[in-house]
């Protein structure tokens, strides 16, 4: 097991690794920008390194500085959590060059699925299904529209590099193909650095759900169950739950065994998570493998007990997993608010500013990742997330019940968020019953979508 290891990342995520280091007996080096000098997380880490500017470019995406910290502070590894350089191949390879651990997939996988146009590629080698759509980067516009016209309107456009719903487009038609392309282009290079997009057909009417594996240097590999995340805007996740709601076990093990055999094909190690649309009709697709802790993590290990950070740390540390797939077992239901600094009655701006009160909920079953606190000044340098509020119960009509009473409880002044949103949400009886799909925030709250 490692002594001690450097955290490349900031806020909640950075402060959940920081936990896991604490109870697993390992020291840890916290970074931060300027922005987030004297935030209250760093005193938790038992060493802390200003690595630069407010802007991430200059910090949390700075490489050199990141590998002096490391240096400096005499680390046998580097944890990334999620964003920045968490799917970096590059970060990964120099870490490995440099003689430190990356806690996390090797460089050489993270390449086979990190471009979402070669894991599409690995995805049909391994008879798992992927959505009609082009054969590799769409480079002219008379191809987009060729292929298109194909596979018929509407059709989704992706940048191939990165993820986080950035780069997407919706094209009904030819106009809106040559428009959506030129936005996601634009989009894609300056999120991820590469203008390189496809084609898929858009699929309606569908659920978006994940499935959390986690493999080991050994050839042992497990999935955790599925994760529903079809609660989305503008495909960006709001709410997430474990297991997936009236979704039929045959479903459920199918899933489970395409995420495996895609990250087999990979040779991938350490935590992944594989994600699919599943329509109405029962077929599934292929989407693509987040090579990284995954934000919505938390509802997992509530319902099988899995701690997934502590698992990333031993697997780095070359240690077998700990656990056999006839030994995971989904115990009751969990589900996810994404707590943002967004005001939803202005189209979700940002919010930042300083938190003049902070309360947050209590009670049994419920679970609150933040690193935030009263008289908290909240960047506009980086994601407006800022909390993670998370319920386990017996059952999801229980867990639904619990999530409402503590987005009631939960108390958040001088900055706007997301809280009132998800309790219009969680009043919905679509919603209540389980009933949704990735329209259902466009389709139920259009007038928040301005």
């Amino acid at each position: 097991m490692f002594t001690r290891i450097l955290i490349a990342n900031r806020g909640e995520i950075a402060l959940r690794i920081i936990r896991a280091c604490r109870e697993m007996g390992v020291e840890t080096v916290a970074v931060f920008s300027e922005a987030d000098r004297g935030a209250m997380y760093l005193r938790m880490a038992d060493e802390a390194i200003c690595i630069g500017p407010a802007l991430a470019k200059d910090s949390y995406l700075n490489i050199p500085r990141i590998l002096s910290a490391a240096e400096i502070a005499d680390v046998e590894a580097i944890h990334p959590g999620y964003g920045f350089l968490a799917e970096s191949s590059h970060f990964a390879s120099i870490c490995r060059d440099n003689g430190v651990a990356f806690i996390g997939p090797r460089p050489e996988a993270m390449d086979a699925l990190g471009n979402k146009v070669k894991a599409r590629q690995l995805a049909i080698s391994c008879g798992v299904p992927v959505i009609p759509g082009s054969d590799g980067p769409v480079a002219e516009d008379a191809n987009a529209v060729e292929i298109a016209r194909k596979i018929g309107y509407p059709v989704m456009i992706k940048a191939a590099s990165g993820g986080g719903g950035r780069g997407m487009r919706v094209a009904h038609n030819d106009v809106s193909l040559a428009n959506g392309l030129i936005a996601a282009r634009t989009e894609a290079q300056a999120t991820f650095g590469d203008p390189t997009v496809y084609i898929e057909r858009h699929v309606a009417g569908a659920r978006h759900i994940e499935i959390q594996f986690l493999v080991d240097e050994f050839g042992n590999r497990v999935h955790l169950g599925e994760r529903d995340c079809s609660l989305q805007r503008r495909h960006q996740k709001l709410v997430e739950e474990a297991p997936s709601p009236n979704l039929a076990e045959e479903m459920r093990q199918q899933l489970g065994e395409a995420a495996l055999a895609l990250a087999g094909a990979a040779g991938y190690t350490n935590a992944g998570t594989a994600e699919f649309l599943v329509e109405p009709s029962g077929r599934f697709y292929f989407l693509e493998v987040n090579a990284r802790v995954q934000v919505e993590h938390p509802v997992t290990e509530m319902v099988t007990g899995v701690d997934i950070v502590k698992e990333q740390i031993r697997i780095a540390a070359k240690e077998k997993l700990r656990h056999r797939q006839e030994e995971i077992q989904i115990r009751g239901a969990a589900i996810e608010c994404r707590i943002n600094a967004e005001d939803p009655e202005r189209g979700f701006v940002p919010s930042p500013g300083r938190i003049e009160t902070y309360f947050q909920p209590g009670g049994n079953n419920i679970r609150v990742d933040t690193h935030v606190h009263a008289g908290y000044l909240v960047s506009p340098y980086y994601d407006s997330l800022i909390a993670k509020l998370i319920v386990h119960r017996p059952t999801r009509r229980q867990a639904v019940v619990t999530m409402r009473r503590a987005l009631e409880e939960y108390m958040i002044e001088g900055i706007k968020t997301t809280i009132p949103f998800y309790l219009e949400i969680f009043g919905h009886t679509r919603f209540i019953r389980g009933n949704v799909d990735t329209s259902f925030i466009e389709s139920n709250f259009l007038p928040l979508q301005k």
